[in-house]
């Protein structure tokens, strides 16, 4: 098991060499090359975890498919990060944006932050799993109060105190499982969740109902879902652009996969009563979105509350529960993830360039950054479900398992909300990238800054027109393991 702890070493490893680099513009590069390091070897160690079902249980670790599955967007999406950081910081550190030392502090950060989201993914304990989603919000606060002026430090403030609470009441909930198996297990194994999984159908089913209101809304405070989801708004718009990228594509998803760890048992116990709560805060997280973005002036925030929707529907699709809404919701999963990077990078990019986040403001991207133009283009038709691009696959796909499933209705709703939702998108992106302006427009162009886009760019395209076998296998085989699907 020393593969899953030298997964975790290795971001750790990379922060403290980045703190003590006595050399500012080599910061950036410490990150990078041990990034790629460690994005190796996860795929390395979970690649065939996660393709041939395969479980890894010593001690306090655990690593199964679905943790593979989680890990490995976590790290790939981590080292896209890093590439995208170095551009954008080091033009911030020519314009003398940053403080003398900052940047130390961020990559430290930043690498420990993705450490501690890997860890979410191969503890056996759930009480850890609570344990760590906090540290993740702890460590995070400083990277959403980077800047330290009024607005991020109230974001800071803001993110700390929501999450804070919402991880209190998922503890209740947790204290609540532990409650169901009394009498059932030994109490040292009561909190590990594979043999609460082997125990489920014996647990006291009214003490596990009440225990599911709380961890939904616990830790769906922490996923994003409405109306839990205030603090996501400011801290994606106050982040550093990067961080803002990070926080949409994974942090969501550890909290997610805690919901889901706890979600697989109450089926088995109490079947369609979690699924009914995740329908719920699913459509009205997706509601909510659509009527924020269609008036959003502050690119960032519409960016955040397009990661509301999607963590909206993923949610829909686990709330309907059928074999297909299952896999549409893992494949959803992973087409958001390497989707929404990129329209946070080109946010970040047309923020340094024309100095503001207010896209009433922004014209001309055609042509003062017709690279930038360029993605965001594909990043916006990509990410509001259009073909050929992967999230395009699965709202086909989900719409499918919701008329499979006779709730007719319901994929009305959904098609309504999604249409306002492109509809917003259209109203505020297609003005950005036509119209004229005298705006003299300077950013980094550095190659690092180019290649995470091409890279997730090429990915999400692939995954839209393409799914490899051994993928489609992988997501099959999470569903039999963890739901007794027959995919």
């Amino acid at each position: 098991m020393i593969d899953v702890e030298l997964i975790l070493l290795i971001p750790v490893i990379s922060g403290i060499l980045c703190f003590l680099s006595p050399r500012e513009h080599i910061i950036s590069w410490i990150s990078i090359l041990v990034s790629a390091i460690g994005t190796g070897f996860t795929f390395w160690v979970c690649g065939p975890v996660f393709l041939d079902g395969t479980v890894i249980e010593y001690s306090i670790w655990y690593l199964d498919a679905m943790s593979a599955f989680f890990m490995m967007i976590t790290s790939a999406v981590a080292f896209m990060v890093a590439l995208y950081s170095r551009g954008y910081l080091g033009l911030e550190r020519e314009e003398k944006i940053l403080k003398t030392g900052s940047e130390k502090f961020y990559y430290l950060y930043l690498n420990l932050f993705v450490a501690v989201m890997l860890a979410v993914y191969c503890v056996s304990s759930v009480g850890m799993i609570w344990i760590i989603i906090e540290i993740t919000t702890l460590i995070s606060t400083f990277l959403v109060g980077f800047y330290h002026d009024d607005k991020s430090t109230e974001a800071a403030w803001k993110y700390l105190i929501i999450c804070s609470i919402g991880i209190t009441l998922a503890l209740i909930g947790i204290s609540l499982v532990y409650a169901s198996s009394y009498g059932i297990v030994e109490e040292s194994e009561a909190l590990n969740w594979n043999v609460l999984m082997a125990n489920a159908e014996f647990l006291d089913p009214a003490i596990l109902k009440t225990a599911m209101v709380f961890i939904i809304i616990g830790f769906g405070t922490k996923a994003g879902f409405a109306p839990m989801h205030t603090w996501l708004p400011d801290a994606h718009s106050q982040a550093p652009t990067p961080v803002s990228a990070l926080l949409s594509a994974t942090l969501l998803n550890c909290a997610l996969y805690s919901i889901l760890r706890f979600y697989t048992i109450s089926e088995i116990t109490i079947p369609g009563y979690a699924s009914t709560l995740m329908l719920i805060f699913g459509f009205l997280s997706l509601f909510i979105a659509s009527m924020f973005i269609l008036n959003a002036k502050d690119i960032k925030r519409m960016l955040a509350y397009s990661s509301i929707e999607h963590i909206g529907l993923i949610t829909i699709g686990f709330g309907i529960g059928t074999d297909l809404a299952i896999y549409t919701a893992l494949f959803m999963v992973m087409a958001h993830s390497l989707t929404k990077p990129i329209l946070f990078f080109c946010a970040g990019n047309i923020m340094q360039a024309y100095g503001t986040k207010d896209m009433s403001v922004v014209r001309g991207l055609a042509t003062k950054l017709p690279f930038t133009a360029t993605m965001l283009s594909i990043g916006t038709l990509a990410i509001v479900g259009m073909p050929p691009f992967a999230v395009f696959m699965g709202e086909f796909s989900l719409f499918m398992a919701m008329i499979d499933s006779g709730m007719w209705w319901l994929a009305g709703i959904a098609v309504v909300l999604i249409i306002i939702i492109f509809s917003g998108f259209a109203r505020h992106i297609y003005p950005m990238l036509t119209g004229e302006t005298d705006k003299e427009v300077h950013y980094s162009k550095d190659v690092t800054r180019y290649i995470p886009f091409v890279v997730l760019a090429g990915a999400i395209l692939v995954f839209g027109l393409y799914m490899p076998e051994q993928i489609a296998d992988g997501l099959a085989g999470i569903v039999n393991d963890i739901f007794g699907g027959s995919l």
